[in-house]
Protein backbone atom coordinates (compact mmCIF):
# COMPACT_ATOMS: atom_id res chain seq x y z
CA UNK A 1 0.00 0.00 0.00
CA UNK A 2 1.03 3.46 -1.06
CA UNK A 3 1.57 6.13 1.15
CA UNK A 4 -1.00 7.96 -0.52
CA UNK A 5 -3.94 4.78 0.06
CA UNK A 6 -2.47 5.11 3.56
CA UNK A 7 -3.36 8.68 4.15
CA UNK A 8 0.32 9.58 5.16
CA UNK A 9 1.22 11.80 2.15
CA UNK A 10 0.69 15.55 2.79
CA UNK A 11 -3.00 16.91 2.18
CA UNK A 12 -3.62 17.66 -1.28
CA UNK A 13 -5.92 20.72 -2.29
CA UNK A 14 -7.45 19.65 -5.05
CA UNK A 15 -11.11 20.79 -3.07
CA UNK A 16 -9.28 24.70 -4.34
CA UNK A 17 -9.17 23.23 -8.04
CA UNK A 18 -12.73 22.90 -7.74
CA UNK A 19 -13.58 25.76 -6.22
CA UNK A 20 -11.85 27.66 -9.14
CA UNK A 21 -13.66 26.49 -11.83
CA UNK A 22 -16.74 26.73 -9.59
CA UNK A 23 -15.43 30.64 -9.46
CA UNK A 24 -15.12 30.56 -13.28
CA UNK A 25 -18.30 29.12 -14.21
CA UNK A 26 -19.90 31.84 -12.13
CA UNK A 27 -18.02 34.78 -13.77
CA UNK A 28 -18.61 33.74 -16.75
CA UNK A 29 -22.81 33.18 -16.20
CA UNK A 30 -22.78 36.69 -15.05
CA UNK A 31 -21.11 37.91 -18.10
CA UNK A 32 -23.23 36.56 -20.40
CA UNK A 33 -26.38 38.12 -18.38
CA UNK A 34 -24.26 41.23 -18.39
CA UNK A 35 -24.14 41.69 -22.08
CA UNK A 36 -27.88 43.07 -22.95
CA UNK A 37 -27.55 45.50 -20.14
CA UNK A 38 -24.70 46.93 -21.35
CA UNK A 39 -25.64 47.04 -24.97
CA UNK A 40 -29.56 48.34 -24.84
CA UNK A 41 -29.53 51.86 -24.25
CA UNK A 42 -26.93 52.61 -26.59
CA UNK A 43 -27.00 50.08 -29.48
CA UNK A 44 -30.02 48.00 -29.19
CA UNK A 45 -33.22 50.25 -28.47
CA UNK A 46 -31.88 52.50 -31.05
CA UNK A 47 -32.22 49.82 -32.98
CA UNK A 48 -35.08 48.12 -32.51
CA UNK A 49 -37.12 51.50 -30.68
CA UNK A 50 -37.35 49.70 -27.46
CA UNK A 51 -38.49 51.51 -24.58
CA UNK A 52 -37.77 51.08 -20.59
CA UNK A 53 -40.98 48.86 -20.72
CA UNK A 54 -39.64 46.81 -23.47
CA UNK A 55 -36.42 46.66 -22.03
CA UNK A 56 -37.96 45.75 -18.71
CA UNK A 57 -40.20 42.74 -20.46
CA UNK A 58 -37.44 40.85 -21.45
CA UNK A 59 -35.64 41.46 -18.63
CA UNK A 60 -37.95 40.63 -16.84
CA UNK A 61 -39.65 37.21 -18.82
CA UNK A 62 -35.87 36.00 -18.12
CA UNK A 63 -35.99 36.22 -14.52
CA UNK A 64 -39.52 34.73 -14.78
CA UNK A 65 -38.19 31.87 -16.71
CA UNK A 66 -34.84 31.22 -14.62
CA UNK A 67 -37.41 31.21 -11.57
CA UNK A 68 -39.66 28.36 -13.80
CA UNK A 69 -36.69 26.74 -14.79
CA UNK A 70 -34.82 27.00 -11.02
CA UNK A 71 -37.23 24.23 -10.08
CA UNK A 72 -36.60 21.90 -11.89
CA UNK A 73 -32.25 22.28 -12.52
CA UNK A 74 -32.35 21.38 -9.14
CA UNK A 75 -33.82 17.80 -9.35
CA UNK A 76 -32.02 17.53 -13.06
CA UNK A 77 -28.07 18.21 -11.56
CA UNK A 78 -29.47 16.04 -8.83
CA UNK A 79 -30.72 13.30 -11.27
CA UNK A 80 -27.84 13.63 -13.33
CA UNK A 81 -25.27 14.31 -10.80
CA UNK A 82 -22.62 17.27 -10.27
CA UNK A 83 -20.42 16.56 -13.39
CA UNK A 84 -22.91 16.13 -16.36
CA UNK A 85 -25.29 18.71 -14.88
CA UNK A 86 -23.12 21.51 -15.13
CA UNK A 87 -22.06 20.41 -18.63
CA UNK A 88 -25.30 20.90 -19.75
CA UNK A 89 -26.12 23.54 -17.54
CA UNK A 90 -23.68 25.88 -19.13
CA UNK A 91 -23.54 24.13 -22.86
CA UNK A 92 -27.22 25.25 -22.80
CA UNK A 93 -27.05 28.91 -21.24
CA UNK A 94 -23.81 29.66 -23.55
CA UNK A 95 -25.90 28.19 -26.94
CA UNK A 96 -28.93 30.90 -25.21
CA UNK A 97 -25.94 33.93 -25.14
CA UNK A 98 -25.26 33.46 -28.69
CA UNK A 99 -28.07 33.22 -30.01
CA UNK A 100 -28.70 36.73 -28.82
CA UNK A 101 -26.52 38.12 -31.78
CA UNK A 102 -28.61 36.77 -34.51
CA UNK A 103 -32.26 38.48 -33.60
CA UNK A 104 -31.07 41.57 -35.78
CA UNK A 105 -30.81 39.19 -38.59
CA UNK A 106 -34.22 37.17 -38.21
CA UNK A 107 -35.95 40.52 -37.44
CA UNK A 108 -34.52 42.29 -40.41
CA UNK A 109 -36.04 38.90 -42.81
CA UNK A 110 -39.08 39.73 -41.06
CA UNK A 111 -40.27 42.80 -41.06
CA UNK A 112 -38.00 44.34 -43.93
CA UNK A 113 -38.07 41.13 -46.03
CA UNK A 114 -34.07 40.96 -46.20
CA UNK A 115 -32.47 37.84 -45.33
CA UNK A 116 -28.83 38.28 -44.66
CA UNK A 117 -25.90 36.83 -42.66
CA UNK A 118 -24.21 40.67 -42.39
CA UNK A 119 -24.84 42.03 -38.77
CA UNK A 120 -24.40 45.68 -40.78
CA UNK A 121 -27.13 44.64 -43.34
CA UNK A 122 -29.50 43.81 -41.31
CA UNK A 123 -28.98 46.93 -39.49
CA UNK A 124 -29.34 48.57 -42.51
CA UNK A 125 -32.30 46.99 -43.66
CA UNK A 126 -34.17 47.12 -40.46
CA UNK A 127 -33.43 51.45 -40.13
CA UNK A 128 -35.59 51.47 -43.59
CA UNK A 129 -39.04 49.80 -42.55
CA UNK A 130 -41.68 52.31 -41.46
CA UNK A 131 -43.91 50.50 -39.49
CA UNK A 132 -41.45 51.04 -35.87
CA UNK A 133 -44.72 48.29 -33.55
CA UNK A 134 -43.43 45.62 -36.15
CA UNK A 135 -39.85 46.07 -35.15
CA UNK A 136 -40.33 46.13 -31.45
CA UNK A 137 -42.94 43.62 -31.45
CA UNK A 138 -40.68 40.73 -33.75
CA UNK A 139 -37.37 41.90 -32.01
CA UNK A 140 -38.78 41.60 -28.33
CA UNK A 141 -40.11 38.39 -28.78
CA UNK A 142 -36.87 37.25 -30.31
CA UNK A 143 -34.88 38.28 -27.72
CA UNK A 144 -37.41 36.83 -24.95
CA UNK A 145 -36.88 33.53 -27.16
CA UNK A 146 -32.74 34.15 -26.57
CA UNK A 147 -33.15 34.62 -22.85
CA UNK A 148 -35.11 31.19 -22.34
CA UNK A 149 -32.65 29.44 -23.67
CA UNK A 150 -30.18 31.86 -21.32
CA UNK A 151 -32.11 31.15 -18.32
CA UNK A 152 -33.17 27.15 -18.97
CA UNK A 153 -28.97 27.03 -19.02
CA UNK A 154 -28.27 29.66 -15.89
CA UNK A 155 -30.55 28.09 -13.47
CA UNK A 156 -28.64 24.88 -13.79
CA UNK A 157 -25.20 26.86 -12.09
CA UNK A 158 -25.99 26.97 -8.79
CA UNK A 159 -27.86 24.24 -7.63
CA UNK A 160 -24.81 22.50 -9.46
CA UNK A 161 -21.95 25.06 -7.89
CA UNK A 162 -23.71 24.40 -4.37
CA UNK A 163 -23.78 20.45 -4.79
CA UNK A 164 -20.12 20.34 -5.94
CA UNK A 165 -19.16 22.72 -3.04
CA UNK A 166 -20.92 20.16 -0.53
CA UNK A 167 -18.99 17.26 -1.97
CA UNK A 168 -16.11 19.01 -1.64
CA UNK A 169 -15.93 20.91 2.00
CA UNK A 170 -16.82 19.96 5.34
CA UNK A 171 -19.49 22.38 6.95
CA UNK A 172 -17.30 24.41 8.02
CA UNK A 173 -14.96 25.75 5.07
CA UNK A 174 -18.64 25.79 3.19
CA UNK A 175 -19.75 29.77 3.39
CA UNK A 176 -15.98 30.78 2.87
CA UNK A 177 -15.95 28.29 -0.57
CA UNK A 178 -19.25 29.90 -1.18
CA UNK A 179 -18.07 32.96 -1.11
CA UNK A 180 -15.03 32.73 -3.28
CA UNK A 181 -16.64 31.03 -5.76
CA UNK A 182 -19.93 33.72 -5.41
CA UNK A 183 -17.30 36.10 -6.43
CA UNK A 184 -17.28 35.24 -9.85
CA UNK A 185 -21.07 37.34 -9.68
CA UNK A 186 -18.90 40.19 -9.03
CA UNK A 187 -15.94 39.32 -10.88
CA UNK A 188 -18.49 39.01 -14.19
CA UNK A 189 -19.85 42.19 -13.61
CA UNK A 190 -16.50 44.05 -13.07
CA UNK A 191 -15.32 42.63 -16.38
CA UNK A 192 -18.79 43.08 -18.08
CA UNK A 193 -18.16 47.18 -18.15
CA UNK A 194 -14.89 47.27 -19.25
CA UNK A 195 -15.22 45.03 -21.43
CA UNK A 196 -18.57 44.14 -23.84
CA UNK A 197 -19.47 48.16 -24.41
CA UNK A 198 -16.00 48.22 -25.89
CA UNK A 199 -16.29 45.57 -27.87
CA UNK A 200 -19.68 46.69 -29.16
CA UNK A 201 -18.80 49.58 -30.05
CA UNK A 202 -15.85 48.72 -32.26
CA UNK A 203 -17.17 45.06 -33.64
CA UNK A 204 -21.13 45.75 -32.88
CA UNK A 205 -23.74 44.59 -30.44
CA UNK A 206 -23.51 41.04 -31.70
CA UNK A 207 -19.89 40.26 -31.64
CA UNK A 208 -20.03 40.76 -27.81
CA UNK A 209 -22.90 37.51 -27.65
CA UNK A 210 -20.83 35.75 -29.46
CA UNK A 211 -17.28 36.77 -27.98
CA UNK A 212 -18.66 36.15 -23.93
CA UNK A 213 -20.55 33.34 -25.04
CA UNK A 214 -17.76 31.42 -26.47
CA UNK A 215 -16.08 31.19 -23.13
CA UNK A 216 -19.00 28.90 -21.54
CA UNK A 217 -17.39 26.32 -24.09
CA UNK A 218 -14.19 26.70 -23.27
CA UNK A 219 -14.90 26.14 -20.10
CA UNK A 220 -16.93 22.92 -20.48
CA UNK A 221 -13.38 21.09 -22.35
CA UNK A 222 -11.74 22.39 -18.73
CA UNK A 223 -14.90 20.77 -16.53
CA UNK A 224 -14.57 17.41 -18.61
CA UNK A 225 -11.42 16.56 -17.10
CA UNK A 226 -11.24 18.16 -13.96
CA UNK A 227 -14.03 16.66 -12.31
CA UNK A 228 -15.09 14.00 -10.64
CA UNK A 229 -16.35 13.04 -6.99
CA UNK A 230 -13.98 13.31 -3.90
CA UNK A 231 -13.99 9.58 -3.31
CA UNK A 232 -13.04 8.47 -7.13
CA UNK A 233 -10.82 11.80 -7.96
CA UNK A 234 -7.35 10.37 -7.99
CA UNK A 235 -6.12 13.85 -7.31
CA UNK A 236 -7.14 13.77 -4.01
CA UNK A 237 -5.41 11.68 -1.62
CA UNK A 238 -6.55 9.71 1.70
CA UNK A 239 -5.66 12.93 3.83
CA UNK A 240 -7.54 15.01 1.96
CA UNK A 241 -10.84 12.75 1.55
CA UNK A 242 -10.68 12.38 5.38
CA UNK A 243 -10.95 16.37 5.41
CA UNK A 244 -13.82 16.44 3.47
CA UNK A 245 -16.05 13.87 4.86
CA UNK A 246 -15.19 14.69 8.67
CA UNK A 247 -18.51 15.56 8.98
CA UNK A 248 -20.01 12.43 8.50
CA UNK A 249 -18.36 10.92 11.25
CA UNK A 250 -20.46 13.97 13.36
CA UNK A 251 -23.45 13.29 11.65
CA UNK A 252 -23.24 9.66 12.10
CA UNK A 253 -22.69 10.27 15.85
CA UNK A 254 -25.41 12.71 16.45
CA UNK A 255 -27.88 10.22 14.83
CA UNK A 256 -27.04 7.02 16.24
CA UNK A 257 -29.07 7.58 19.34
CA UNK A 258 -32.18 7.59 17.61
CA UNK A 259 -31.50 5.04 14.89
CA UNK A 260 -31.58 7.50 12.39
CA UNK A 261 -29.34 6.63 9.02
CA UNK A 262 -26.24 8.81 8.69
CA UNK A 263 -26.20 11.24 5.67
CA UNK A 264 -23.28 9.32 4.13
CA UNK A 265 -25.26 6.16 3.95
CA UNK A 266 -28.07 7.96 2.17
CA UNK A 267 -26.01 9.30 -0.52
CA UNK A 268 -24.62 6.12 -0.91
CA UNK A 269 -28.10 4.66 -1.96
CA UNK A 270 -28.87 7.62 -4.14
CA UNK A 271 -32.09 8.86 -2.38
CA UNK A 272 -34.05 11.48 -4.68
CA UNK A 273 -36.15 13.95 -2.89
CA UNK A 274 -39.80 14.99 -4.30
CA UNK A 275 -40.97 18.32 -4.24
CA UNK A 276 -43.10 17.03 -1.82
CA UNK A 277 -40.89 16.05 0.44
CA UNK A 278 -38.79 18.91 0.25
CA UNK A 279 -41.68 21.56 1.14
CA UNK A 280 -42.73 19.39 4.29
CA UNK A 281 -40.20 21.15 6.45
CA UNK A 282 -39.66 24.97 7.49
CA UNK A 283 -36.09 24.70 6.21
CA UNK A 284 -37.34 24.51 2.48
CA UNK A 285 -39.84 27.53 2.64
CA UNK A 286 -37.46 30.05 4.79
CA UNK A 287 -34.66 29.71 2.23
CA UNK A 288 -37.44 30.09 -0.29
CA UNK A 289 -38.85 33.17 1.18
CA UNK A 290 -35.41 34.40 2.03
CA UNK A 291 -34.10 34.53 -1.87
CA UNK A 292 -37.80 35.85 -3.08
CA UNK A 293 -37.23 38.95 -1.16
CA UNK A 294 -33.96 39.46 -2.21
CA UNK A 295 -32.65 38.14 -4.97
CA UNK A 296 -34.79 40.40 -6.74
CA UNK A 297 -32.51 43.46 -5.53
CA UNK A 298 -29.51 41.90 -6.92
CA UNK A 299 -30.91 41.19 -10.58
CA UNK A 300 -32.19 45.04 -10.35
CA UNK A 301 -28.88 45.90 -10.08
CA UNK A 302 -27.39 43.98 -11.98
CA UNK A 303 -29.91 44.91 -15.33
CA UNK A 304 -30.32 48.08 -14.25
CA UNK A 305 -27.88 49.90 -12.77
CA UNK A 306 -26.51 51.11 -16.35
CA UNK A 307 -29.66 52.40 -17.11
CA UNK A 308 -29.75 54.95 -13.79
CA UNK A 309 -26.58 56.25 -15.25
CA UNK A 310 -27.59 56.89 -18.65
CA UNK A 311 -31.23 58.08 -17.40
CA UNK A 312 -30.59 60.35 -14.39
CA UNK A 313 -27.13 61.24 -15.14
CA UNK A 314 -27.21 61.24 -18.85
CA UNK A 315 -23.85 58.92 -19.36
CA UNK A 316 -23.98 56.43 -21.99
CA UNK A 317 -22.24 52.71 -21.54
CA UNK A 318 -18.53 53.53 -22.17
CA UNK A 319 -19.09 56.93 -19.78
CA UNK A 320 -20.72 54.70 -17.14
CA UNK A 321 -17.75 51.78 -17.54
CA UNK A 322 -15.61 53.30 -14.47
CA UNK A 323 -18.88 54.09 -12.04
CA UNK A 324 -20.46 50.05 -12.58
CA UNK A 325 -16.80 49.03 -12.08
CA UNK A 326 -16.90 50.77 -8.92
CA UNK A 327 -20.09 48.93 -8.03
CA UNK A 328 -18.69 45.67 -8.65
CA UNK A 329 -15.27 46.62 -7.26
CA UNK A 330 -16.81 47.84 -3.76
CA UNK A 331 -19.35 44.74 -3.26
CA UNK A 332 -15.67 42.46 -3.53
CA UNK A 333 -15.76 42.86 -0.07
CA UNK A 334 -18.69 40.01 0.43
CA UNK A 335 -15.44 37.63 -0.50
CA UNK A 336 -13.95 38.61 3.03
CA UNK A 337 -17.31 39.46 5.08
CA UNK A 338 -19.23 36.23 3.74
CA UNK A 339 -17.00 33.69 5.37
CA UNK A 340 -15.61 36.10 8.21
CA UNK A 341 -18.43 37.17 10.19
CA UNK A 342 -19.99 33.61 10.66
CA UNK A 343 -17.12 31.96 11.22
CA UNK A 344 -16.50 34.60 14.18
CA UNK A 345 -19.94 34.52 15.60
CA UNK A 346 -19.23 30.47 15.32
CA UNK A 347 -15.78 30.14 16.67
CA UNK A 348 -15.97 33.32 19.17
CA UNK A 349 -19.04 33.33 20.33
CA UNK A 350 -19.57 29.55 20.59
CA UNK A 351 -22.91 29.61 17.55
CA UNK A 352 -23.66 26.65 15.73
CA UNK A 353 -23.41 27.41 12.31
CA UNK A 354 -27.12 28.38 11.95
CA UNK A 355 -27.20 30.66 14.37
CA UNK A 356 -23.86 31.77 13.55
CA UNK A 357 -25.06 32.40 9.89
CA UNK A 358 -28.06 34.10 10.72
CA UNK A 359 -26.32 36.42 13.02
CA UNK A 360 -24.12 37.46 10.22
CA UNK A 361 -26.94 37.88 7.75
CA UNK A 362 -28.92 40.30 10.48
CA UNK A 363 -25.59 42.11 10.01
CA UNK A 364 -25.63 42.31 6.49
CA UNK A 365 -29.45 43.43 6.23
CA UNK A 366 -28.87 46.40 7.77
CA UNK A 367 -26.43 47.73 4.84
CA UNK A 368 -29.07 47.88 2.09
CA UNK A 369 -30.78 50.50 4.26
CA UNK A 370 -28.10 52.72 3.04
CA UNK A 371 -29.58 53.19 -0.23
CA UNK A 372 -32.18 55.30 0.69
CA UNK A 373 -29.81 58.04 0.25
CA UNK A 374 -28.53 56.92 -3.04
CA UNK A 375 -30.92 59.38 -4.37
CA UNK A 376 -30.46 62.67 -2.32
CA UNK A 377 -27.05 62.45 -2.63
CA UNK A 378 -26.70 61.90 -5.84
CA UNK A 379 -27.45 65.30 -6.58
CA UNK A 380 -24.10 66.30 -5.12
CA UNK A 381 -22.30 63.52 -7.23
CA UNK A 382 -23.05 60.69 -9.16
CA UNK A 383 -19.75 59.23 -7.53
CA UNK A 384 -21.89 58.96 -3.89
CA UNK A 385 -24.60 56.90 -5.14
CA UNK A 386 -22.03 54.83 -6.92
CA UNK A 387 -20.53 54.10 -3.90
CA UNK A 388 -23.94 53.18 -2.08
CA UNK A 389 -25.06 50.88 -4.58
CA UNK A 390 -21.91 49.28 -3.72
CA UNK A 391 -22.04 48.77 -0.54
CA UNK A 392 -25.30 47.79 -0.78
CA UNK A 393 -23.97 45.20 -3.40
CA UNK A 394 -21.82 43.95 -0.75
CA UNK A 395 -24.06 43.44 1.77
CA UNK A 396 -26.32 41.24 -0.68
CA UNK A 397 -23.53 39.06 -1.83
CA UNK A 398 -22.44 38.23 1.57
CA UNK A 399 -25.99 37.56 2.32
CA UNK A 400 -26.25 35.73 -0.44
CA UNK A 401 -23.14 33.20 0.42
CA UNK A 402 -24.53 32.23 4.25
CA UNK A 403 -28.39 32.11 2.86
CA UNK A 404 -26.95 29.38 0.12
CA UNK A 405 -24.67 27.58 2.64
CA UNK A 406 -27.98 27.07 5.30
CA UNK A 407 -29.28 24.35 2.74
CA UNK A 408 -25.72 22.85 2.89
CA UNK A 409 -25.94 23.01 6.64
CA UNK A 410 -29.65 21.53 7.26
CA UNK A 411 -29.98 19.47 4.26
CA UNK A 412 -28.39 16.34 3.40
CA UNK A 413 -25.66 16.15 0.43
CA UNK A 414 -28.40 14.28 -2.01
CA UNK A 415 -31.07 17.12 -1.53
CA UNK A 416 -29.10 20.50 -1.80
CA UNK A 417 -29.49 20.79 -5.54
CA UNK A 418 -33.37 20.09 -5.12
CA UNK A 419 -33.62 22.58 -2.27
CA UNK A 420 -31.54 25.16 -3.84
CA UNK A 421 -33.66 25.09 -7.16
CA UNK A 422 -36.31 25.70 -5.17
CA UNK A 423 -35.20 29.00 -3.44
CA UNK A 424 -33.73 29.29 -6.96
CA UNK A 425 -37.30 29.65 -8.25
CA UNK A 426 -38.84 31.55 -5.89
CA UNK A 427 -35.62 34.47 -6.33
CA UNK A 428 -36.27 34.14 -9.96
CA UNK A 429 -40.44 35.05 -9.41
CA UNK A 430 -39.36 38.03 -6.70
CA UNK A 431 -36.41 39.02 -9.61
CA UNK A 432 -39.13 39.20 -12.60
CA UNK A 433 -41.73 40.84 -10.67
CA UNK A 434 -39.85 43.85 -9.98
CA UNK A 435 -37.69 43.86 -13.46
CA UNK A 436 -41.03 44.08 -15.19
CA UNK A 437 -42.50 46.73 -12.73
CA UNK A 438 -39.43 48.80 -12.68
CA UNK A 439 -39.51 48.94 -16.53
CA UNK A 440 -43.33 50.08 -16.08
CA UNK A 441 -42.26 52.32 -13.52
CA UNK A 442 -39.71 54.16 -14.93
CA UNK A 443 -41.46 55.08 -18.22
CA UNK A 444 -44.78 55.47 -16.17
CA UNK A 445 -42.56 58.47 -14.10
CA UNK A 446 -40.99 59.77 -17.02
CA UNK A 447 -43.90 59.90 -18.99
CA UNK A 448 -46.17 61.68 -16.35
CA UNK A 449 -43.82 63.81 -14.45
CA UNK A 450 -44.67 61.75 -11.26
CA UNK A 451 -43.62 63.29 -8.01
CA UNK A 452 -42.94 61.56 -4.84
CA UNK A 453 -40.99 62.70 -1.75
CA UNK A 454 -39.38 65.45 -4.00
CA UNK A 455 -38.01 63.87 -6.74
CA UNK A 456 -39.76 64.50 -10.41
CA UNK A 457 -39.97 61.82 -12.81
CA UNK A 458 -37.65 59.06 -13.24
CA UNK A 459 -35.60 59.94 -10.59
CA UNK A 460 -38.93 59.19 -9.03
CA UNK A 461 -39.25 55.63 -10.08
CA UNK A 462 -35.94 54.73 -9.28
CA UNK A 463 -36.09 56.33 -5.71
CA UNK A 464 -39.34 54.21 -5.33
CA UNK A 465 -37.68 51.15 -6.17
CA UNK A 466 -34.59 51.74 -3.78
CA UNK A 467 -36.42 51.63 -0.94
CA UNK A 468 -37.79 48.28 -1.87
CA UNK A 469 -34.45 47.64 -1.75
CA UNK A 470 -33.55 49.45 1.35
CA UNK A 471 -35.85 47.10 3.34
CA UNK A 472 -36.46 43.69 1.43
CA UNK A 473 -33.50 41.80 3.63
CA UNK A 474 -34.78 42.90 7.04
CA UNK A 475 -37.73 42.08 6.28
CA UNK A 476 -36.34 38.64 4.72
CA UNK A 477 -34.44 37.97 7.87
CA UNK A 478 -37.54 38.62 10.25
CA UNK A 479 -39.32 35.73 8.59
CA UNK A 480 -36.37 33.39 8.00
CA UNK A 481 -36.02 33.55 11.71
CA UNK A 482 -39.46 32.82 12.55
CA UNK A 483 -40.00 30.15 10.41
CA UNK A 484 -36.46 28.37 12.05
CA UNK A 485 -35.92 29.75 15.21
CA UNK A 486 -32.90 27.32 16.05
CA UNK A 487 -30.69 24.99 14.16
CA UNK A 488 -32.35 21.77 12.80
CA UNK A 489 -30.15 18.91 10.59
CA UNK A 490 -32.54 17.07 8.63
CA UNK A 491 -31.16 13.44 8.33
CA UNK A 492 -34.16 11.91 6.83
CA UNK A 493 -36.69 12.76 4.09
Amino acid sequence: MTNLQQGKAKMTNQRWTICLMLFLATTINYLDRQVLSLTWADFIAPEFHWTNSDYGTVAGLFSLFYAISMLFAGKFVDRLDTKKGYLWAIGIWSLGAVIHAFCGLITSGIVAGEWTMSFAGARAAISTVGDVSMVVSVSVTLFVFARLVLAIGEAGNFPAAIKATAEYFPKKDRAYATSLFNAGAQIGALIAPLTIPFIARAWGWEMAFVVIGALGFIWMGFWVFIYEKPEKNKRVNAAELAYINQDEITDAAATSATGSIPVNAKDNLGKKVTFKQAFKHRQTWSFAIGKFLTDGVWWFLLFWIPAYLSSVYGLDSTQSAPHVFLVYAISMISVFAAGYFPAYFMKKKKMDPYQGRMRAMLLFAMFPVLILFAQPLGQISVWLPVIIIGIAAAAHQSWSANIFTTVSDMFPKYAVGTITGIGGMAGGIGSYLINQGSGVLFDFSANTNLKFMGFEGIDSGYFIIFIICAFAYLIGWMIMKTLVPKYQVITKM
